[in-house]
């Protein structure tokens, strides 16, 4: 019998191991796997590379991985925004390796991966300093710049449901990354809210079949944030 709810975040996150890439869902607050954040600080891996839309506000999600010393590297396309002094303190003193990567990009790159595209040209960013070093080619009289894609050893989503199978159902803009996420990635960990009975989640909703997920973990809805940003999650 296929069961993949795990009874903890730590036994659904298993071994982490140094200097894994990891992609970690979530748009602002929207959709961010706190709880699973959370769990991967308390196994404290190394030298991580991790690959997110916002380097974390406050000191909770990902800038409590920040500020633990787990990163190595972010790959994400808004790394300053309101509160972000866990990436700006570490990032200025040269602690913390950024590649920057506009939001279209970064999704398409994600998902060049999970489909097994061995990347593509785009004209964002050609003619910009985030072209330099890669492969420019003119079609049709336009530049195009190509972008490789993004491939994870580990993938954190939040979804509103799941069931035992791993079929997830997401919750309006919490779905952002989530979805191609992933399929991106060797192996994913999603925290749901509710447990679902097999065959009760509406086919036409599942957003990221079964296939695509490791381990399932329920979590509780809500999850203590600084006061003036509890209002924008999603």
């Amino acid at each position: 019998m296929i069961n993949k709810i795990a009874e903890s975040v730590d036994e659904a996150l298993g071994d982490v191991e140094d200097g894994s890439t990891i992609l970690i869902g979530g748009f602002g607050t929207g959709g961010t796997p706190y709880e699973l954040i959370e769990g991967l600080v308390r196994k404290a891996p190394r030298e991580l590379t991790i690959v997110c839309n916002n380097a974390g506000t406050g000191n909770t999600g990902i800038a409590a991985l920040l500020l633990a010393g787990c990163v190595r590297k972010i790959i994400c396309s808004f790394p300053r925004q309101a509160d972000s002094y866990a990436f700006d303190d570490l990032y200025r003193a040269k602690k913390l390796e950024l590649e920057l990567v506009p939001q279209g990009n970064l999704a398409e790159r994600i998902r060049a991966g999970g489909a097994g595209i061995g990347g593509f040209f785009t004209r964002t960013g050609a003619g910009t300093l985030l072209a330099k070093g890669k492969e420019s080619r003119v079609i049709d009289g336009e530049t195009y710049v190509f972008e490789s894609p993004i491939h994870g050893d580990l993938a954190l989503v939040q979804a509103e449901m799941g069931d035992r199978w791993g079929n997830l159902v997401y919750r309006k803009a919490g779905r952002n990354f989530g979805p191609v996420m992933a399929t991106a990635a060797r192996h994913t960990v999603a925290g749901v809210h509710s447990i679902a009975a097999l065959g009760e989640l509406d086919p036409e909703c599942i957003a990221t079949p079964a296939a695509f997920v490791d381990r399932v973990v329920q979590v509780p809805r809500h999850h203590a944030l600084p006061e003036h940003l509890e209002a924008t999650r999603a």
